[in-house]
Protein backbone atom coordinates (compact mmCIF):
# COMPACT_ATOMS: atom_id res chain seq x y z
CA UNK A 1 0.00 0.00 0.00
CA UNK A 2 1.07 3.58 -0.83
CA UNK A 3 2.16 5.33 2.01
CA UNK A 4 -0.64 8.25 3.18
CA UNK A 5 0.30 11.95 3.29
CA UNK A 6 -2.19 12.79 6.19
CA UNK A 7 -3.20 16.53 5.87
CA UNK A 8 -5.06 16.49 9.09
CA UNK A 9 -5.05 13.57 11.97
CA UNK A 10 -7.47 12.92 13.92
CA UNK A 11 -7.13 15.70 16.73
CA UNK A 12 -6.72 18.10 14.23
CA UNK A 13 -10.36 17.28 12.64
CA UNK A 14 -11.35 17.68 16.33
CA UNK A 15 -10.21 21.56 16.44
CA UNK A 16 -11.18 22.54 12.74
CA UNK A 17 -14.57 21.12 13.77
CA UNK A 18 -14.84 22.61 16.92
CA UNK A 19 -14.14 25.79 15.22
CA UNK A 20 -16.62 25.09 12.66
CA UNK A 21 -19.35 24.35 15.54
CA UNK A 22 -17.94 27.99 17.00
CA UNK A 23 -18.72 29.59 13.66
CA UNK A 24 -21.98 28.14 13.10
CA UNK A 25 -23.28 28.89 16.69
CA UNK A 26 -21.73 32.93 15.88
CA UNK A 27 -23.99 33.04 12.86
CA UNK A 28 -26.76 31.75 14.36
CA UNK A 29 -26.80 33.14 17.44
CA UNK A 30 -30.44 34.52 17.59
CA UNK A 31 -31.72 31.11 16.40
CA UNK A 32 -33.76 28.42 18.50
CA UNK A 33 -32.91 25.93 16.08
CA UNK A 34 -30.52 25.57 12.78
CA UNK A 35 -30.89 22.53 10.58
CA UNK A 36 -27.27 20.71 9.99
CA UNK A 37 -27.37 18.77 6.66
CA UNK A 38 -24.72 16.48 5.63
CA UNK A 39 -24.68 15.35 2.24
CA UNK A 40 -23.79 11.66 2.43
CA UNK A 41 -21.72 9.62 3.46
CA UNK A 42 -18.69 11.38 4.59
CA UNK A 43 -20.41 14.75 4.77
CA UNK A 44 -23.14 13.18 6.96
CA UNK A 45 -20.85 11.45 8.82
CA UNK A 46 -18.73 15.52 9.29
CA UNK A 47 -22.64 16.89 10.05
CA UNK A 48 -23.29 14.48 12.68
CA UNK A 49 -19.93 15.52 14.40
CA UNK A 50 -20.64 18.84 13.90
CA UNK A 51 -24.15 18.38 15.21
CA UNK A 52 -22.62 17.13 18.60
CA UNK A 53 -20.33 19.90 18.91
CA UNK A 54 -22.98 22.86 17.75
CA UNK A 55 -25.08 21.37 20.82
CA UNK A 56 -22.52 21.24 23.14
CA UNK A 57 -20.88 24.76 22.97
CA UNK A 58 -24.71 26.49 22.43
CA UNK A 59 -28.34 26.28 23.70
CA UNK A 60 -29.21 25.93 19.86
CA UNK A 61 -31.42 22.47 18.92
CA UNK A 62 -30.06 20.82 16.35
CA UNK A 63 -31.98 18.85 13.63
CA UNK A 64 -29.89 16.64 11.66
CA UNK A 65 -30.63 15.94 7.93
CA UNK A 66 -29.18 13.56 5.84
CA UNK A 67 -29.19 14.47 1.67
CA UNK A 68 -28.74 11.88 -1.04
CA UNK A 69 -26.80 13.27 -4.16
CA UNK A 70 -26.57 10.63 -7.22
CA UNK A 71 -22.62 12.39 -7.76
CA UNK A 72 -22.42 10.32 -10.97
CA UNK A 73 -25.99 11.91 -12.44
CA UNK A 74 -26.72 15.63 -9.72
CA UNK A 75 -29.05 16.30 -11.91
CA UNK A 76 -31.56 13.33 -10.47
CA UNK A 77 -33.75 14.54 -7.82
CA UNK A 78 -32.15 14.88 -4.71
CA UNK A 79 -33.60 13.10 -1.38
CA UNK A 80 -33.51 14.82 1.95
CA UNK A 81 -34.09 12.73 5.68
CA UNK A 82 -36.62 15.13 6.73
CA UNK A 83 -39.16 16.31 5.10
CA UNK A 84 -38.72 20.10 3.51
CA UNK A 85 -41.50 21.52 5.57
CA UNK A 86 -38.89 20.58 8.27
CA UNK A 87 -36.43 23.50 7.23
CA UNK A 88 -38.83 25.61 5.66
CA UNK A 89 -37.89 28.75 7.42
CA UNK A 90 -35.04 27.69 9.52
CA UNK A 91 -31.28 28.49 9.20
CA UNK A 92 -29.33 25.41 7.32
CA UNK A 93 -26.05 24.55 7.36
CA UNK A 94 -25.07 22.38 4.32
CA UNK A 95 -22.36 20.39 5.01
CA UNK A 96 -19.83 17.94 2.57
CA UNK A 97 -16.10 16.04 3.43
CA UNK A 98 -14.24 17.57 0.65
CA UNK A 99 -14.85 20.51 -2.07
CA UNK A 100 -13.58 19.48 -5.14
CA UNK A 101 -15.53 21.23 -8.25
CA UNK A 102 -18.37 22.30 -5.72
CA UNK A 103 -20.27 20.00 -8.40
CA UNK A 104 -22.34 18.17 -5.77
CA UNK A 105 -22.35 21.67 -3.31
CA UNK A 106 -24.07 23.41 -5.89
CA UNK A 107 -26.67 21.28 -6.53
CA UNK A 108 -26.88 20.76 -2.82
CA UNK A 109 -27.48 24.20 -2.69
CA UNK A 110 -30.06 24.35 -5.23
CA UNK A 111 -32.25 22.03 -3.10
CA UNK A 112 -32.20 23.67 -0.69
CA UNK A 113 -33.37 26.65 -2.54
CA UNK A 114 -36.44 25.59 -3.87
CA UNK A 115 -38.16 26.77 -0.17
CA UNK A 116 -38.10 29.65 1.68
CA UNK A 117 -35.05 29.78 4.11
CA UNK A 118 -33.82 32.04 7.30
CA UNK A 119 -30.41 32.01 6.49
CA UNK A 120 -28.21 29.37 4.56
CA UNK A 121 -24.34 28.36 5.00
CA UNK A 122 -22.21 25.80 3.21
CA UNK A 123 -19.66 24.08 5.35
CA UNK A 124 -16.50 21.60 4.55
CA UNK A 125 -13.91 20.54 6.19
CA UNK A 126 -11.17 20.54 3.10
CA UNK A 127 -11.53 23.11 0.47
CA UNK A 128 -9.76 22.39 -2.58
CA UNK A 129 -9.75 25.63 -4.94
CA UNK A 130 -10.43 23.69 -7.45
CA UNK A 131 -13.94 24.89 -8.20
CA UNK A 132 -16.14 24.76 -11.49
CA UNK A 133 -19.08 26.36 -9.69
CA UNK A 134 -19.33 29.75 -7.91
CA UNK A 135 -20.20 28.02 -4.83
CA UNK A 136 -17.79 29.04 -1.86
CA UNK A 137 -17.87 27.02 2.06
CA UNK A 138 -18.55 29.70 4.54
CA UNK A 139 -17.24 27.50 7.14
CA UNK A 140 -14.05 25.81 6.26
CA UNK A 141 -11.64 23.48 8.46
CA UNK A 142 -8.68 23.92 5.85
CA UNK A 143 -7.84 25.64 2.28
CA UNK A 144 -5.74 23.32 0.37
CA UNK A 145 -4.14 24.15 -3.13
CA UNK A 146 -3.14 20.59 -4.72
CA UNK A 147 -2.99 20.09 -8.08
CA UNK A 148 -6.04 18.72 -10.24
CA UNK A 149 -4.31 15.15 -10.72
CA UNK A 150 -4.22 14.49 -6.48
CA UNK A 151 -7.11 13.97 -4.78
CA UNK A 152 -8.23 14.72 -1.28
CA UNK A 153 -10.40 12.30 1.28
CA UNK A 154 -11.69 12.46 4.40
CA UNK A 155 -11.99 9.00 6.22
CA UNK A 156 -13.91 8.99 9.20
CA UNK A 157 -13.07 5.82 11.32
CA UNK A 158 -13.83 4.84 15.00
CA UNK A 159 -10.62 6.78 16.99
CA UNK A 160 -8.83 7.43 13.26
CA UNK A 161 -10.46 9.98 11.55
CA UNK A 162 -8.19 11.90 9.20
CA UNK A 163 -7.46 13.90 5.77
CA UNK A 164 -5.46 12.59 2.89
CA UNK A 165 -3.63 13.49 -0.09
CA UNK A 166 -3.66 10.55 -2.53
Amino acid sequence: MAQETVILNKTQIAHKLKRMAYQVYETNINEKEVVIAGIESNGYLVAKKLKRLVEKVSPIDVTLCKVTIDKSVPTNPIKTSIDAEAYTNKSVVLVDDVLHSGTTLIYGVKHFLEVPLKQFKTAVLVDRNHKKYPVKADFKGISLSTSISENVSVIIEKDNDRAILE
